[in-house]
């Protein structure tokens, strides 16, 4: 009885483990059930800046207002406060078949070099916190229609899945000298 029990323990262990890893290597590959949090592209439609003194009426401005009820998306309250220099003005688009709605920030040039990668970063997720609310991805652009960075998310799923996008310039985490 002794020698069954030994020839048992003789089966050389790495050759049961070789056997299971080749046996799990052979079966199929599950594909993951977690949701995917897709964010889709920023618009890459152009800035419309003609579109601040000339205003359609399907766009909102920083100066349109109004008078019957709230003007969504609802950024006067963080232009008018912690933003005023920095933020110059705001062209918001409607949701159409192609895209989600949009706003597109158009912010002070001067002020924006100022700033370290971080501090854009935080202008970026604050309006870009403020517009979600309303369902808007945002745009910073300067003057010359340069796009310094983005915020856009995934509507579709709940909460929304959101990503920050920053042009390379902004990435250097450092001041500029003036």
């Amino acid at each position: 009885m002794f020698s069954q029990k030994m020839s048992y323990r003789k089966t050389p262990l790495p050759l049961l483990f070789t056997i299971g890893l080749a046996t799990i290597s052979l079966l199929p590959i599950r594909s993951s059930l977690a949701q995917v949090n897709f964010v889709p592209q920023p618009s890459d439609a152009p800035l419309e800046l003609s579109l601040l003194t000339k205003p359609k009426s399907f766009v909102i401005t920083a100066t349109t207002i109004n008078q019957r009820s709230l003007t969504i998306p609802r950024l006067w309250w963080a232009q008018d406060s912690a933003e005023k220099k920095l933020l110059d003005n705001w062209i918001a688009y409607p949701a159409s078949m192609k895209e989600p709605a949009r706003v597109d920030l158009v912010v002070n040039q001067q002020i924006w070099s100022l700033l370290d990668y971080l501090e854009r970063y935080d202008f970026i997720n604050r309006l870009g916190t403020a517009a979600r609310k309303d369902n808007y991805n945002v745009r910073v652009f300067n003057y010359q229609q340069e796009l310094l960075g983005t915020y856009t998310c995934n509507f579709s799923i709940s909460p929304a899945s959101c990503n920050i996008q920053m042009s390379a310039q902004n990435k250097l985490g450092w001041r500029r000298s003036l």
